[in-house]
């Protein structure tokens, strides 16, 4: 091999590790072509996963690559939001037995086709856009934290700074997916846990989500139990909508935000 060819190799491999997974999009941006690519694994120096997709030989596959692939090398405006993000930050105890992860991902941005059909053991979901007017900024290293923090999302440092919604942005992404008891019991049961939510960013977040439902939900949980910080969430210019809203049939009405809450909700916390 030239010494041209020698060093073209050498860069790629420098710039990945153990866990790196690079696109044929990535690749060929980078002057990489497929039968240069193609090459590469037919050499032992990269291997695909699944079609359109690498990593070095002998590399990790983990979810936590996955994300931080699409964030930082696809440039995406995608994000660990709701229900898995309130389990990597501790507030959901337990994974369900017997299924395998399921990383919420959120954004306006949809993962490219490559993503679901890695081998892995977690799966992920895409949910679309999330209730908020706000602009989110990009989820590249560049991203200035304070930027993100303005919206309330954050670089978890333990997962190679991969970009996840605090606990205030993931319970109103939760409270705002489908509504059945199912989705008011999990809830519930997680804001008991949320002793500690920062009331000038639930404020801000509620001022700027655009889902009604959502935000009664959460208001009503968050005061059913009882919560400190609850008398501090500053809501002037929150729109909480006129009307009654069905969630689950043959509840019972909350008297204050109107809506309908299954009536074992003490039952299902045990």
């Amino acid at each position: 091999m030239s010494e041209q060819k020698t060093n073209h190799i050498n860069r790629l491999l420098t710039s990945l590790d153990d866990t790196t997974l690079v696109s044929s999009r990535w690749l060929r941006a980078h002057g990489y072509s497929t039968s240069l690519v193609a090459r590469y694994v037919a050499s032992g120096w990269l291997e695909s996963p699944a079609r359109g997709v690498y990593l070095r030989k002998g590399g990790r596959l983990q979810w936590q690559s996955v994300v931080r692939s699409l964030q930082s090398r696809e440039g995406l405006s995608l994000y660990v939001g709701g229900r898995f993000a309130l389990a990597l930050q501790g507030y959901e105890h337990y994974l369900r037995l017997g299924e395998a992860p399921v990383v919420t991902l959120y954004g306006p941005d949809r993962p490219p086709g490559w993503v679901a059909k890695l081998p892995l053991e977690a799966r992920f979901e895409f949910c679309g856009g999330a209730p908020f007017d706000l602009a989110l900024p990009g989820m590249t290293t560049n991203a200035p934290d304070r930027e993100l923090s303005a919206q309330g999302l954050g670089r978890q440092a333990e997962l190679d700074g991969i970009v996840c919604s605090s606990p205030e942005r993931a319970m109103l992404e939760l409270c705002d997916r489908p509504p059945d008891a199912a989705l008011v019991y999990e809830a519930d049961a997680l804001m008991q846990a949320m002793a500690s939510l920062r009331p000038a960013r639930v404020g801000l977040l509620l001022r700027h989500c655009r889902s009604v439902k959502a935000k009664r939900l959460f208001l009503a949980l968050a005061e059913r139990h009882g919560h400190a910080w609850v008398p501090h969430v500053p809501l002037d210019g929150v729109d909480l909508g006129s009307g009654k809203r069905s969630l689950v049939s043959g509840g019972r009405l909350h008297p204050t935000y109107q809506i309908t809450l299954p009536g074992d909700l003490d039952e299902q916390l045990g």
